[in-house]
């Protein structure tokens, strides 16, 4: 007879895929039930615990983990290349963002270190700390690519949550102290972009997980490439130019790139990586979408509305293209 407790350890099961629990539950179930009381199994539950085991299990088994069916390891081929070029991107954003921030700052003398220091200062203890850890945390990002591609998944889990979470203080802040919040699409597309990424890598990136590999060329190579394409937007448009500008120039241009390349290889790349960028595109449309709405009707903003919808274009075409290759390659596979 089927105790209590044993139905709510098969009830958490469920949880699972159902190619797991065919060759796991039974073992599973018993070996929870192995050292409890059977008359005591009535009034007992599966700790937090083992809940949490069994969820994180459910997340591994369904992205790629050993003996899964296919659709699950190009689910979990997909996940690990979104989260490498989601990271990828905002690493080179924060670093061009700062570089260039920097550069303007000390080449106006005076004026402007002091322009670039009362963003800092002058407005208390609190928010001072919340303007520096603002500015500096989303470098974390730079830490979590490098992390990542080598072999290093819990140092690039935990960069990549700590980057992400700047943006949760502007949707935040005004709750808790007095500041002006930001236009609330915007904020919140900008926060599940980031978070998003980080989430899925920490998802993706199991133990199970294969390891992950640089695309075309070095770390380090790939990452400066990213900063120079989007530096080199920001410089050559500047009357274009807005937050979303360079990482969504940067997309495109690497996302064109990626397509050309892999028109003239012969394995096709690994599974899933043109639909992880189609994804990866769909969230910066959003985001450009959002940045770009409130400049519609603001008079003198043409280049820059301009610009933004010429890169919203840009940007539909290749995520249309992009799902249009995936799924070919998903049929061929």
């Amino acid at each position: 007879m089927t105790t209590l407790l044993e139905a709510r350890y098969r009830a958490v099961l469920r949880l699972l895929p159902a190619y797991y629990r065919r060759e796991r539950e039974e073992e599973m179930v018993e070996t929870y039930l192995w050292d409890i009381d059977r008359a005591t199994q009535d009034q007992s539950r599966p700790t937090f615990g083992e809940v949490a085991s069994i969820a994180a299990l459910a997340v591994r088994s369904r992205l790629g983990g050993p003996g899964a069916p296919r659709r699950y390891v190009l689910l979990g081929s997909s996940a690990r290349h979104f989260a490498l070029f989601a990271v990828l991107l905002q690493a080179a954003a924060a670093v061009v963002d700062r570089s260039l921030e920097l550069t303007w700052a000390f080449t106006r003398g005076a004026e402007g270190r002091h322009l670039f220091l009362t963003g800092f200062t002058g407005r208390g203890p609190s928010a001072t700390v919340f303007a520096v850890l603002t500015w500096t945390l989303p470098l974390l990002w730079t830490v979590a690519w490098f992390a990542l591609v080598h072999g290093r998944p819990r140092l690039a889990r935990s960069a990549a949550l700590g980057a992400a979470l700047p943006t949760l203080w502007p949707l935040l802040g005004p709750l808790v102290a007095d500041t002006v919040p930001p236009d609330p699409l915007y904020g919140t597309a900008t926060a599940l972009l980031a978070w998003l990424s980080a989430l899925t890598l920490c998802a993706a990136q199991h133990r199970d997980a294969p390891p992950t590999r640089s695309p075309l060329g070095s770390p380090g190579q790939v990452l400066l490439a990213c900063c120079v394409v989007m530096g080199a937007s920001v410089v050559l448009f500047p009357y274009t130019a807005d937050a979303v500008w360079a990482p969504a120039t940067g997309f495109v241009v690497g996302a064109v790139g990626w397509l050309l390349w892999r028109t003239r290889g012969t394995d096709r790349t690994s599974p899933g990586a043109a639909l992880a960028l189609a994804a990866l595109g769909l969230l910066i449309l959003a985001v450009r979408l959002a940045a770009l709405r409130p400049w519609l009707h603001v008079p003198g903003a043409g280049p820059l509305v301009g610009g933004g919808l010429g890169q919203t274009a840009a940007l539909a075409l290749l995520v249309a293209a992009l799902a249009v290759v995936g799924g070919r390659d998903l049929a061929r596979r």
